[in-house]
C-alpha cells in the first residue's frame, strides 16, 4: 500500500495541477459536462413533459379505477340490501296470502258445512213430511177398509145388506148408547 501512495505521490509532484494528478484532462471533462447539460436540456424540453403527461394520465386512470370499484361495490352493497329487503318483503306477503287462503278454506269449508247441514235437515224434514202424509194416508186406507169390514160383518151378523145409510144411522145409534 505503501508503494502505491508513493507512487501516487511522485506523479503528483511531476505534473502540477489537481486534473492531471488524478489523470483527466479539464477541457475534456468541460466538454462531456456541456454535452451532458446539453443532453439533459433536450430531455427536460422533449422527452420528460410526455413522460410526466403519461405517468399523470395513467395515474389518474388508476385513480379512477379504484373509484370506480369502490362505487360498484356500493352499488353491490346496496343491490344486496335492496334485495334482501324485497325478499323479506316477498315472505312477508306470501305468509299473508297462505293465512288469507287458509282463513277463507275454512270459511268456505264451514259455509259448506253450514249449507250441507241444512240442506240434511231439509231433507228430513220433506222425508217427515212424507212419511206423516203416507201415515195419514195409510190411517185413512185402513179406516175405510175396516168400515168396509164392519159393513160387511154388521152384514153377515144381522142377516142383510148394510148401505151408506143404513150404516149411518147403526153408528149414531151406537154413539147415543155410548152417551
Amino acid at each position: 500500500m505503501d508503494t502505491i501512495l508513493t507512487q501516487f505521490a511522485a506523479t503528483a509532484g511531476e505534473q502540477q495541477d489537481l486534473f492531471g494528478s488524478l489523470g483527466i484532462d479539464w477541457r475534456l471533462l468541460a466538454l462531456q459536462t456541456l454535452a451532458f447539460l446539453i443532453l439533459l436540456a433536450i430531455l427536460k424540453k422533449f422527452v420528460y413533459p410526455p413522460l410526466v403527461s403519461m405517468l399523470d394520465q395513467r395515474d389518474e386512470a388508476v385513480k379512477a379505477s379504484a373509484d370506480a370499484a369502490m362505487e360498484a361495490e356500493r352499488q353491490a352493497a346496496e343491490a344486496e340490501a335492496r334485495t334482501a329487503e324485497l325478499l323479506d318483503e316477498a315472505k312477508r306477503e306470501a305468509s299473508e296470502i297462505v293465512a288469507t287462503a287458509r282463513e277463507e278454506a275454512n270459511k268456505l269449508a264451514e259455509t259448506t258445512q253450514k249449507k250441507a247441514e241444512t240442506r240434511a235437515e231439509n231433507m228430513l224434514e220433506n222425508a217427515r213430511d212424507e212419511i206423516s202424509k203416507e201415515i195419514e194416508g195409510a190411517k185413512s186406507a185402513l179406516r175405510s177398509e175396516a168400515l168396509e169390514l164392519v159393513a160387511l160383518a154388521t152384514g153377515s151378523v144381522l142377516g142383510e145388506k148394510v148401505d151408506a145409510k143404513k150404516d149411518k144411522a147403526l153408528i149414531e145409534k151406537a154413539l147415543k148408547e155410548a152417551k
